[in-house]
């Protein structure tokens, strides 16, 4: 295809869950014009949070995975372009240089090129054995990598690391967890849930480590065989995960002189600091409007709140309104759920027993509901998420009394200033 050009009204550069979802909000929109979708993985835009869980364990097949059937593109006059890259933005020409040699000429532009997992230090030659988990090639190598007896270490304790060792420990193999900082999802969860979580895990015969540092690694034939960890121990290995973050895929956007800092920086409508540029998902600085700041979040909710915000910019419809973050994790037979972010929060409330199984940790700033965590606890979720979407106040008592009901609890509410 080299010396090829394409000329197109919408260009999306990224063909993963966000670049999916951008193509497929364009024509819900009601956007009729030529829409290109490029990708660098072989396979049709897929849901991504599965591959550590259902996909791993081999419950889903692909058509479960796939965000929509190979034959929508076709029908939906979306022209998919898989295994190429998408090498330079010219925004002043309007144009994106693909590595088959072809150039894109667009109207408007969809920056999805999400993130890619951070390296560890001194491994950036990866054994073949180290395993990240980004996309469906790696999740393909993980699978193969657990069986009964399998020895799988883990470096990280975040949802990817912790979701892993629920389902490898599901697959009978031996795992170990090494988390440096002294609790589990230290940077994204509360102390409270950090602890069901790791009496979870140990009591399904996970080894979980944490406050662990990790001095090398032994290699042989181009394998990891074992982790040392400071102080000597040595912990003999089949594989290594490593999910210790993710890093920005923002190169290709700074070079063509967009705004950036960790991440693509994007308004309320998803748009650059290029009127014609957009950016969506795991790739963008975002901002927050429930809370009055920016922040990158890695999360599909957001990828689809803001693949539907540049859908309608793009289309001339109205935006719509903000959403509340939201994320989720299932690990065993628990669903995590967290609604919200606990920016500023000076109180932590905490409702049901853990040792239940079902409770709720709720976030207040002032009084005013920020966050919830919500460990097989739909109502608490579901409530608080409205909660926090309408800036409500809420009594501390009356979240703790299990014995009220949310619906009672969100009667009782009353407005933020």
């Amino acid at each position: 295809m080299s010396g090829q050009v394409i000329n197109t009204g919408v260009a999306i550069i990224g063909a993963g869950h966000a670049g999916g979802a951008a193509a497929a909000a364009l024509r819900q929109a009601g956007y009729a014009g030529p829409v290109l979708l490029a990708g660098e993985e072989p396979h049709p835009p897929y849901q991504r949070p599965p591959l550590s869980k259902a996909w791993l364990k081999g419950e889903i097949d692909h058509s479960g995975l796939a965000l929509k059937h190979d034959d929508w593109y076709g029908a939906n006059a979306v022209d998919l372009r898989l295994g190429v890259r998408a090498l330079a933005i010219d925004p002043a020409a309007k144009t994106v240089t693909l590595d088959d040699g072809a150039t894109v000429v667009w109207e408007k532009l969809v920056i999805a090129t999400g993130a890619r997992p951070r390296l560890l230090p001194g491994m950036e030659n990866r054994p073949a054995n180290l395993i990240t988990l980004r996309n469906r090639a790696d999740a393909d190598a993980l699978k193969a990598a657990l069986a009964p007896g399998r020895r799988l270490v883990i470096i990280g304790a975040g949802y990817v690391g912790l979701e892993v060792a629920a389902s490898a420990t599901g697959a009978s193999a031996q795992v170990t967890v090494l988390e440096r900082e002294p609790r589990v999802l230290a940077r994204v969860a509360s102390p409270e849930m950090s602890a069901f979580f790791s009496r979870l895990h140990r009591g399904h015969g996970v080894d979980l480590r944490t406050g662990a540092r990790i001095a090398g690694f032994d290699t042989e034939g181009g394998r990891i065989t074992a982790v040392r960890l400071e102080g000597g121990e040595t912990l003999p290995c089949d594989a290594v995960l490593a999910g210790v973050g993710a890093v920005p895929n923002a190169e290709i956007a700074e070079a063509a002189g967009l705004a950036c800092d960790n991440g693509v920086i994007v308004d309320g409508a998803a748009r650059t600091s290029h009127p014609d540029i957009f950016a969506i998902g795991d790739v963008t600085h975002r901002p927050l409007p429930l809370y009055g700041r920016t922040a990158r979040l890695e999360s599909v909710p957001s990828a689809l709140e803001q693949a539907k915000q540049a859908a309608c910019a793009i289309a001339g419809k109205p935006q719509p309104p903000a959403e509340t973050p939201w994320f989720w994790s299932d690990q065993y037979d628990v669903k995590l759920q967290i609604a919200g972010l606990p920016f500023d929060a000076d109180r932590r409330v905490a409702r049901g027993d853990p040792d239940s199984g079902r409770f709720a940790v709720f976030h207040l700033a002032g009084g005013r509901l920020m966050a919830v965590e919500a460990a097989n606890a739909p109502q608490e979720f579901m409530a608080a998420k409205m909660m926090i979407q309408n800036r409500r106040t809420v009594d501390p008592a009356l979240l703790a009394d299990p014995g009220v009901s949310m619906k009672e609890i969100m009667a009782r509410q009353t407005a933020a200033a």
